[in-house]
Formats: structure tokens, sequence, C-alpha cells
């Protein structure tokens, strides 16, 4: 075949095209043709290849942790032990990579991705990790998208490795209710679950299963709110506390729920707010009303109050027992029922206190704060419930406001060795011995 040479244009006789140049842009043949490289001939590329899924193999053999990256080949010898890979952490879809048993040692020493973040066939490292152990593998991978991640188009078998996790124990704790106001009850605590020690959840509830924590997951730490503190006109009902809660992939979210208001002078029915804890009932609506229910294993119920010349409110349900009822006509205020203690921090505390109710006449007790935190009834203003205890709040008479409920807290404890040190929200970290203890006394994070 011979060639005729135009300008910037090579091509044959038939006046086919084989080169055109154009600045410094060379097109060889044009779009449908078919490219033929003859027998014998060799593409030789001296340059930087793009466009082209090819597969730059590396002359280092390589013997333990590397991070691969993309169009690149490696041979793998696992001879000294097993070893992990980990894969390009911001991969572009089609990018390629080949590893392969150089000295025929996976069945002995497995080999393992590492694909972080992103998925391998849908599953991402912090619970299933793809591990080689077929001798004189060779594994081809390409990166699919966020979808199913990367994909092997060609290996002979692979085993998911599931992650190891480890024990963190918990202390979670909702925000406790305010309480109501005149002739009111006490708001109740926050519901109240703990796994830590064998120690008891509230409302008589057994120690919970302590968590099992994956590395590189993300767990979600809410810590409730408190109740708002009411005003003393017009009467009426406290405000319930907010959830507190630990979730993330791979655990069951342990939620607790809010404590209930302390009821006030409401007609015809001054009953406790059903919460984690129940609230006390009013002096109204009776002569005997009834005081919230607490969630079972989580916190007590209220206290009943008792209409009457001198009509009283009951005490706000606690974590460790019920609120107390006014047993009739011209009496105290009830009293809020008492926390539960936790050694989860190293040292005995009291939390969940209920708060305690009033009664109408200052001629007569308000009820006490439950121990754990709880405030105490007030004719002229009741007290907020103590902070990140989840604690009620006390009632309050014809001036004044009630007292706002406490907010709650989430506490973690594991073994230092396990601890990554990877949070957010601020919480406070110590130490116990061999365990670190993680508060959060507002919501943040932790990473496994």
């Amino acid at each position: 075949m011979s060639s005729i040479i135009k300008v910037n244009t090579v091509q044959d006789t038939d006046g086919n095209n084989i080169i055109n140049e154009n600045a410094n842009t060379i097109t060889i043949g044009a779009s449908g043709d078919t490219i033929s490289i003859p027998s014998g001939a060799t593409l030789a590329n001296n340059g930087t290849a793009t466009g082209f899924a090819s597969i730059a193999w590396q002359s280092s053999v390589k013997t333990a942790t590397f991070t691969a990256v993309a169009g690149e080949g490696y041979f793998i010898n696992t001879t000294g032990g097993a070893f992990e890979v980990d894969l390009p952490t911001s991969p572009s879809v089609g990018d390629q990579i080949v590893f392969t048993d150089f000295a025929r040692k996976f069945a002995t020493n497995a080999l393992t991705l590492d694909q972080g973040s992103n998925k391998f066939q849908g599953n991402v490292a912090s619970t299933k990790k793809p591990e080689y152990n077929t001798s004189g593998q060779t594994i081809q991978i390409v990166y699919s998208g966020s979808t199913q991640g990367w994909i092997p188009t060609s290996d002979d078998d692979v085993a998911f490795v599931t992650q190891p996790t480890y024990t963190a124990n918990f202390l979670v704790i909702a925000g406790g209710a305010s309480g109501g106001s005149r002739k009111s009850g006490g708001g109740g605590a926050g519901g109240y679950r703990a796994s830590y020690n064998s120690e008891a959840s509230g409302g008589g509830g057994s120690s919970e299963t302590a968590l099992q924590l994956s590395s590189g997951e993300v767990y979600t730490v809410t810590v409730g709110a408190g109740g708002a503190a009411v005003s003393n006109t017009p009467a009426g009902a406290g405000n319930d506390g907010s959830a507190s809660s630990i979730s993330g992939t791979g655990i069951t979210t342990v939620s607790c729920v809010g404590g209930g208001g302390g009821n006030g002078d409401v007609s015809p029915n001054s009953d406790g707010r059903d919460g984690g804890c129940g609230g006390g009932a009013g002096g109204n609506g009776g002569p005997v009303s009834s005081g919230g229910s607490g969630t079972a294993n989580q916190g007590y119920d209220g206290g009943g109050g008792y209409a009457g010349s001198h009509a009283a409110g009951g005490g706000g349900g606690g974590a460790g027992a019920v609120g107390a009822s006014v047993p009739g006509n011209q009496q105290p205020g009830g009293a809020g029922g008492t926390g539960v203690a936790s050694t989860i921090t190293g040292s005995s505390v009291t939390r969940a206190g209920g708060g305690g109710g009033i009664n109408e006449s200052p001629s007569y007790s308000a009820g006490a704060g439950g121990t754990g935190g709880g405030g105490g009834g007030g004719i002229g203003g009741g007290t907020a419930g103590t902070a990140n205890t989840g604690s009620g709040g006390g009632g309050v008479g014809n001036s004044g406001t009630s007292g706002a409920g406490g907010s709650g807290v989430v506490i973690l404890r594991m073994a230092t060795a396990n601890y990554t040190g990877t949070t957010s929200g601020s919480p406070t970290v110590t130490t116990d011995g061999s365990d670190t203890i993680i508060t959060f006394n507002a919501s943040g994070s932790y990473t496994g």
C-alpha cells in the first residue's frame, strides 16, 4: 500500500484516513474505523495513557499493609503473614485494581481488602471486609459507584470477614419534667436504663445487656432536655421531658422516655402526666386524682393528689420509687420518688429523682424532691431538677414558676484499649482503672 501525503493528513490510496494531525493532537482513524495492530508489532507506551482500562503492574512485591492505587496491579506475598490492603478512599467509577498471589500462600495467610467507608459488594469495612484465602488467586476489582462500591470482575473465592466488636456499658437517662402550677404535683424523672455492673434500671427493671460496638461505626447520642418551667397563671400541668438515646448500625437503639409533667389545679381531671417516670397529680378533680404512669423498666408512677379546703399535689415518680401520694385533706405536698444509684463513672452517684408537690396553703409544708436531684415544691416557686440527672422539678403555688426538669445524660464505659478517641459534642472523658468513661451532657456522637 502506498500513501499520498496531504497537508496535515496521511491517507491510503483508497482515501481512508490514517493519521490526522491538528495542532498537538494526533488522531488515528475516524469514527467507526477499526484500528488493527499487525502480528509481531509492539505498541509501546513511553508517556501517559489515558482513556484506557490498562493496569500498570508494580515491580515491587508487597509483603505488608499498603494503600492501593487505581490502575495498578500488585504481586502479593503473604509468606510472612496475613495482611490487608487499604483501597483508595476517593475512587471514580471504572477504576480498576488487580492483586495476585505471588507465592501461592493465600490459603495459609489470607489477603484482606479494607474498603473503608466505600462499599465492597454493598458492605462497608465497619461491618464486613472481603478476605481471599485460596492459594493462587488473582483478584481484579472495579469501582461501580456508591451503591455497590467495588465489585470483582474476576476472583476464585471470597469470604466476608465480620468485623470484631467490643463491649461498651451504658447509662441512659431522659430529661425530667417540670412541676405543675397551683395545688400542683411534682414533675416525673426521665426514664432510666443501665447495663453496668449488674446495677438496676429504673422502675425496678433489671440491669440490661451491654452494647457491642463495631470499629468505624458512628453511634449517635441524644441527650434529652428537661421540661421547661410553667407559670402559676394559668393553673396547669408541667412540661414533659425529652427522650435520650444511643443509636447506630448494628445495635438496638437504647431509648428512654422523658418524664411526665406534674399537674395542677385543673378541673375536672388533674391526674399527673405519663412518662419515663409519672408526674404527680394536682389537688383538684377528685377528691382523689391519680399520678401519671411510669414506663416499664424505666421509672415509677407519680403520686396521687387530694382535693379539699387545703388541697395538695403528689410527688413526681423517680427511677427508684413512686412519688408520694397525698393521704387526705390538709396534708403536705407529696415528696418526689427517689432515684437510682450507679457506679458507671467510678463512684456511686444517684440520679433521676422525682419533683415534690405542694399544698395550696403556706401553712403546710411542700414535698421534698426525690434523692438524686429532684426539685422540691414551693408556694412561691418550685425548685428545678438538677441538670444532667434527668430529675423532675417541683410544683408551684400561687406565685412564681414551677421547677424546670433536669436535663438527661448518656454515659458510655469501655476498656481503654478499645476507646478510639473520636467523639463529637464535647463529652467529658475520664478513666477508672483500665476503663474509659465518656459522659455526654449534651448530644453528640462516638465513633467505634
